[in-house]
């Protein structure tokens, strides 16, 4: 099982199926919407 993580804060965003136990980073929606906001 694998965990994807947000880099930012670290939260648990969610869980998929894999052969090896797996953390992936990617962004929550709650911190994609800090940054959209900052690159504007």
């Amino acid at each position: 099982m694998g965990t994807i993580v947000c880099q930012t804060c670290n939260s648990t965003i969610g869980h998929f199926e894999d052969e090896k136990v797996t953390t992936l980073y990617g962004k929550c929606t709650q911190c994609d919407h800090e940054e959209v906001d900052e690159q504007e």
